[in-house]
């Protein structure tokens, strides 16, 4: 398996005033949630915005050191990593999340964007123009890419990469856990990346976007994956590092609206808090 990569960095404004909880064992626990606008370029040609809002938390003193600093509205910086979650529920259906834990925060000021750097939602929501949504992975794919065409033919791909992370636990004991992650492709991207098969390495630019669906039953369920802007196949080498055999594919992707909720929650000591959060959505498949 190739060596993982895992990162996520957002810039957006905070749709409502930072949460700060405590789990029973005194872990500081702060929710932040971002809004903000992406740059897609559409089937038409025509560039579009694009909102998204995403839930990230923020764990121990840095947490608490931003609890009082930050309010609706305020612009924010987060380094992170994509955290992925699942368990089977009561009804003995399989659920999972996929989240954003924060590694670093920084508060932003709004300088250089003008004299309307926010747009106010229909919930009267601040959301930042011009926004910063990026996530950067490197995995093997859990199963062959699915490539299909929609009504007006344009071709997407869909595929699912595992995410390898090695860490210490509370011991000092080596661990290592598995984020599984969905990933969407569009146009001559999709055409390219096609061939991908179950076990290959791949590097993936995208953004961060939540989908939603009903399911057989009629309940709505919410998803969040990759819309990827960028595929490179890398080598099989040690490492699965270097220059890929295959030819290097990159695009910018037209993609559906995200939907305006995330779930969220967290993995820095994951062990320990898991069961502090209810399980939340369902998988799509």
């Amino acid at each position: 398996m190739a060596r993982g990569l895992n990162n996520v960095y957002l810039v957006g404004t905070l749709t409502q005033a930072p949460e700060l909880r405590y789990t029973p064992g005194g872990l500081a626990i702060l929710e932040l949630n971002l809004a903000g606008n992406d740059h897609v370029v559409g089937d038409d040609g025509q560039p579009r915005e694009l909102a998204w809002y995403h839930r990230v938390t923020v764990f121990g003193a840095q947490g608490e050191s931003f609890a009082n600093q930050l309010e609706a509205g305020s612009a924010v910086f987060v380094e992170g990593r994509l955290n992925y979650r699942s368990w089977e529920a009561p009804d003995g259906q399989k659920r999972a999340s996929l989240d954003v834990t924060a590694t670093r925060v920084e508060a932003l000021g709004f300088g250089g964007r003008g004299d309307t750097p926010t747009v106010t939602d229909a919930r009267g929501q601040e959301r930042l123009r011009d926004a910063l949504n990026q996530v950067v992975l490197i995995g093997n794919l859990t199963r062959d890419a699915e490539l299909r065409y929609t009504p007006n033919g344009s071709a997407v791909t869909r595929f699912s990469v595992a995410v390898n992370e090695r860490y210490r636990d509370r011991t000092g004991a080596d661990q290592e856990r598995t984020h599984y992650v969905d990933v969407n492709v569009w146009r001559e991207l999709a055409e390219a990346s096609a061939t991908l098969a179950k076990g290959d390495p791949v590097f993936v630019i995208g953004r961060l976007v939540n989908d939603s669906w009903t399911d057989r039953d009629g309940n709505k369920r919410f998803t969040t994956r990759i819309e990827g802007s960028r595929v490179e196949h890398l080598t099989r080498g040690p490492g699965a590092g270097g220059a890929g055999a295959r030819p290097t594919t990159s695009a910018r992707p037209a993609a559906p609206a995200a939907a305006s909720a995330g779930a969220s929650s967290a993995q820095t000591r994951q062990l320990d808090i898991d069961e502090e959060f209810p399980p939340e959505e369902d998988l799509p498949f």
